[in-house]
């Protein structure tokens, strides 16, 4: 059974850092792309961030370039979220999700995934 484990969320103040972790089990995840996503209340999920099978090409949101970074560690079927320089506005809930099986960086900013994590909350107080 696949399943992916979030960790990491918290509340922090405005400028602070947090660093997420996906931990995949199930099967080997080096051969989909992966993303993370968000929902803050009231809003539509968004993708904040994707990375390639082999962690070679990336994707980031406008909101959260030059903030972020998302790599991975295939060896530990596990996908990083970096976050530094929180705002108020990063405060949602974080999710995980696995692209399809030799799916490309753009099928994950597409929105084509296979698998999905139960989230982890981040709060960013001002």
């Amino acid at each position: 059974q696949v399943q992916l484990v979030e960790s990491g969320g918290g509340l922090v103040q405005a400028g602070a850092s947090l660093r997420l972790s996906c931990a995949a089990s199930g099967r080997s995840f080096s051969v989909s792309a992966m993303g993370w996503l968000r929902q803050a209340p009231g809003k539509e999920r968004e993708l904040v961030a994707g990375i390639s099978r082999s962690g070679g090409s990336t994707y980031l949101a406008d909101s959260v370039k030059g903030r972020f970074t998302i790599s991975r560690n295939n060896a530990k079927n596990t996908v990083y979220l970096q976050m530094n320089s929180l705002k108020p506005e990063d405060t949602a809930v974080y999710y995980c999700a696995v692209g399809r099986v030799l799916g490309t960086l753009g099928t994950v900013v597409s929105g084509e995934y296979d698998y999905w994590g139960q989230g982890t909350q981040v709060t960013v107080s001002s």
